[in-house]
């Protein structure tokens, strides 16, 4: 069964992620189980990771060309998790009265003002527009905005009988007309904008004194004689159908908003990526009603208000590979979970509202999603197949771990036939590649697949390695014993674990490290412990034959 998407119908994306420091189930699984919800339900499914991948996953990946997942370090509520208001922006050179009329019709205070490639250059509010208007007893206020002349055109939905209108009104006064010739002459300066009405004396005057623009009002029709001598002298002739009165106060109003705007190095501004926390701090310490989003390249997205705030879209989460609380990528509980995948014990996650938590008893979580390609009567292709394969035979040591079942087994096998894969012969080349430690730090091998739990009030921690060559398993004993100690500082656990895992033995050298950790494995397996480590044979599982051993010790403790 496939989903064909409706490109109309935006969904909102649906993150599947593993736990931290993620293992090969952990991320394969995540990959597989994202791939096969884009083929049911829609495209909004990715999958993701918490952390650095280990040496034998980028392994895995490299080999079935397998790009990896998106790093997503934690959850927590964003400004893009919130209604943005997508109030279209306008051009610099738009009028305050075109300005003033889109907020009126979209019930807006404010405007973005944006770039020809949409950056954002400022903002024009309501204040802003009426601070200007307030202002505009200045005759000069037109020119010095430098106001393009078709914005004057513009408000006064006039006429132009003659003259260039390309250009812009940058130099002189805007004059009413109303006077004598003779005053008029006294008054008029080469450049201005002239407002008259039907007078013949007053429009000549206006023309010989050298007026940039004469407005005509009322309608009134021009003269041959008048719009001949314009286009001789150069000059702009308007007619309108307003009053000298309202002529005079729209051509005030053809200033460009950008002359009166907040401009950008003066705004508080966003990032879709910014945290919602951080964003309700900071409005809460300034008065500004609207707020722009912009993208980290300076691009307009919209504008928030405080009111915005209460609409948040928690990010939606399924997780696989685990149900620890302490294991989920940080700023989960501000997220909604809908649904587990997962094959360990029940943790202490808790949810709002009731989910699809899928728990199975497999050695894999790659297992589970195989069987749920079955139940969707798919297949996965080649990549995902090689893929999944390899999480079973990393997290069953290859069917040796005490944690495979038959279901693990007969997966495998369905799997490697899909993939075209000889188990054996890959399963060593992917353990080799995982056992190569050069050019890793002690810090990169310890936390690679490492774990915390939690009794009462404890907090402890458990990394694994496993390895099938002998020189490696020493090797690597030595590197993990010297930094356990920086290891239990750097997390400030009570106690600190690592199993040194022998695959071809099935046995592990387990690392105690912090007060009392040799001693409560001393108690829980019945063995002794020397220079920091307890061997334990037939030992090879975290999951099944580790922490629930310790976990019962403490509670008896």
């Amino acid at each position: 069964m496939t989903v064909k998407n409706d490109p109309k119908v935006k969904k909102r994306e649906v993150i599947v992620i593993g736990h931290q420091n993620p293992d090969t189930d952990s991320i394969c699984s995540a990959i597989a189980y994202a791939k096969l919800k884009k083929q049911t339900e829609g495209s909004h499914f990715t999958a993701c990771r918490t952390g650095e991948m280990s040496r034998e996953t980028r392994f895995v990946l490299d080999r079935f060309r397998v790009k990896a997942p998106r790093l997503c370090t934690d959850v927590f509520a964003e400004v893009q998790d919130i209604d943005i208001r997508p109030v279209k922006g306008v051009s610099g050179d738009t009028s305050m009265r075109r300005a003033w009329e889109i907020m009126r019709d979209i019930d807006a205070e404010t405007l973005p003002v944006i770039s020809e490639n949409e950056k954002l250059l400022g903002l024009s509010t309501l204040g802003d527009l009426a601070k200007a208007h307030m202002d505009s007893v200045n005759p000069y206020a037109v020119s010095a905005a430098k106001t393009p002349l078709k914005n004057i055109v513009s408000v006064l939905d006039a006429t132009v009988v003659c003259g260039d209108i390309s250009g812009c009104f940058e130099r002189g006064k805007v004059i009413v007309g109303a006077a004598s010739p003779e005053l008029m002459e006294t008054k008029i300066d080469k450049g201005d904008i002239v407002i008259v009405g039907n007078r013949y004396e007053a429009q000549l005057c206006a023309i010989e004194m050298d007026a940039l623009m004469i407005i005509v009002c009322m309608g009134a029709t021009v003269a041959r004689s008048i719009v001949k001598l314009a286009e001789e002298k150069g000059c702009i002739l308007l007619t309108t159908p307003f009053d000298s009165f309202a002529a005079s106060n729209l051509v005030m109003q053809s200033i460009p908003i950008e002359a009166n705007m907040t401009k950008i190095d003066k705004l508080l501004k966003f990032l879709p990526t910014s945290p919602l926390e951080d964003v309700r701090e900071t409005m809460g310490k300034v008065r500004h009603r609207y707020f722009p989003i912009c993208s980290a390249s300076g691009k307009y997205k919209g504008l928030i208000s405080r009111r915005n705030l209460l609409n948040l879209h928690k990010k939606q989460l399924i997780l696989v590979d685990h149900n620890e609380g302490s294991q989920c990528v940080q700023g989960w509980e501000e997220a909604e979970i809908l649904a587990i995948i997962d094959h360990h014990r029940i943790g202490t996650l808790q949810t709002d509202s009731p989910i699809l938590f899928l728990n199975r008893p497999v050695g894999c979580t790659a297992t589970i999603v195989f069987q749920l390609y079955r139940d969707a009567d798919l297949m996965p292709d080649k990549k995902i197949a090689g893929l999944l394969l390899s999480a079973i035979l990393s997290d069953t040591l290859v069917f040796r771990s005490p944690t495979c079942t038959g279901t693990d087994r007969d997966a495998a096998g369905k799997l490697a036939e899909i993939a075209g894969i000889d188990i054996y012969k890959y399963a060593e080349e992917m353990f080799a590649a995982a056992e190569d430690l050069t050019g890793e730090t002690a810090e990169q091998v310890f936390f690679e697949d490492f774990k915390e739990f939690t009794q009462d009030d404890i907090t402890f921690g458990v990394g694994q390695g496993s390895y099938m060559s002998e020189q490696n398993l020493k090797k690597a004993t030595e590197i993990l014993m010297e930094y356990a100690p920086e290891a239990l500082k750097k997390t400030g656990y009570d106690m600190i674990y690592f199993m040194v895992t022998s695959i071809n033995a099935e046995s592990c050298t387990l690392i105690c490290c912090g007060e009392g950790a040799d001693t409560l494995a001393e108690e829980a397996f019945g063995v002794s412990a020397c220079g920091g480590t307890v061997y334990l044979p037939g030992i090879v599982s975290r999951k099944k034959q580790l922490v629930p051993v310790l976990l019962n010790s403490m509670k008896k403790m």
